[in-house]
């Protein structure tokens, strides 16, 4: 068995553990055409549709169950490449192995750091995250890259998973609007985690809940801009009867024992309406509000979107549909420079505390206690 300094020299970047629901997919960028399955203690779990091992695909996802890596608190990734895949007798190269360490969130005070439009950039955005020290998990929270026109780009999400967690902690994702234009844009789930092809889904991490929500575009399906490749109004509305849903199954969902703290990601903060053409869809994002407002409760909804740092109270000016809680917006990028500023969260039992970075090195103060 190789270890993971040997994965190295194969493995283009460590894999990623995505929460999703009570799954953890693990995502591994591959250069070349191969086998991918996880082994965890006995038990093995395969990248494959419907019987077919998968080999084309450079990204290949392996979902397994988020209490069975918990408590194994490790996994190994197993790659078989391809020389050949034929009708018959396809040859393989031999199996390799690679074992990474897995910790799930712990019981007690849990820190988190929040990237968002962070554009293709990779250092900032990881000089800012590595400022507030170790993190128990990661929050990407949409156009972490420019577009989906380039999808040697989509790497770039698993470069900032693996400099920050190195397979070894979870992740969680959300889809931002600039993350739907470009060719591979309609591919783009398949690249990142999602729940049977959504976008939208919950996701336990001990005793946090949450719920990843998606906005999709900033603008009517009808803009010049999208030329007629949109269709998010209905889109929305699927997420509306999935909040619904949410509600219905609350016991094992925010109700189910353990659970203390409630989050909402989303990349647009929905609430906020602002000019035209950005004042999109307020019946549909006030019913959102409502939901979760009403029935879910939130402790906290972190945000991009904006480029800016900011903390939101209800009811205040930035309130235009009735937050549910207060809202993070948790990222700023300057362009010019390549300077990044994100966020940091210590999840206490009883506050949580808040705190930007840049990759400057600065630490923002005040802490920001909720």
């Amino acid at each position: 068995m190789l270890d993971n300094n040997s994965a190295n020299e194969k493995l283009s970047i460590a894999p990623s553990v995505f929460a999703v629901k009570d799954t953890y997919h693990i995502m591994v960028s591959i250069r070349y055409p191969s086998l991918v399955f996880v082994r965890i203690g006995d038990e093995e779990y395969y990248d494959e549709s419907n019987g077919i091992m998968c080999s084309q695909s450079l990204v290949h996802r392996v979902i397994v169950p988020m209490e069975e890596l918990d408590k194994a608190g490790k996994y190994n990734i197993c790659v078989r490449p391809i020389i050949e895949r034929k009708p018959y007798f396809s040859e393989t190269e031999p199996l390799r192995e690679y074992e990474y360490n897995f910790y799930p969130v712990p019981d007690g005070e849990i820190r988190a750091y929040h990237i968002s439009d962070a554009h293709n950039l990779i250092d900032g955005p990881l000089k800012a995250a590595k400022g507030f020290g170790d993190i128990d998990f990661l929050i990407l929270n949409g156009d972490v890259i420019n577009h989906s026109g380039d999808p040697s780009k989509f790497e770039n999400i698993y470069i900032i998973c693996s400099e920050l967690m190195g397979g070894t902690k979870p992740v969680i994702f959300s889809r931002g609007n600039h993350d739907m234009r470009g060719n591979y844009a309609e591919k783009f789930a398949e690249y990142t985690p999602n729940s049977h092809g959504n976008t939208y889904y919950t996701f336990r991490l001990g005793r946090l809940w949450g719920v990843v929500l998606d906005c999709g575009e900033d603008k009517p399906d009808d803009h010049p801009e999208y030329g007629f490749t949109v269709a998010c109004h209905r889109f929305r509305t699927r997420q509306t009867e999935f909040l619904k849903q949410v509600i219905c199954e609350k016991e094992k969902e925010y109700e189910a024992d353990g659970v203390d703290t409630r989050l909402v990601i989303c990349h647009n903060p929905f609430t906020r309406v602002i000019d035209p053409p950005f004042n999109i869809e307020q019946g549909v994002y006030s019913q959102w509000a409502e939901l979760l407002r009403e029935y879910i409760k939130p402790d906290l909804m972190i945000c991009g979107h904006f480029h800016d740092t900011a903390v939101w109270e209800p009811g205040g000016e930035q309130d235009s549909l009735g937050q549910p809680c207060n809202i993070v917006i948790g990222s700023d990028i300057d362009f010019d420079s390549g300077d990044f500023t994100g966020c940091g969260y210590i999840f206490g039992k009883e506050k949580t505390e808040i705190i930007f970075t840049d990759s400057k090195g600065n630490i923002g103060s005040p802490v920001r206690v909720i």
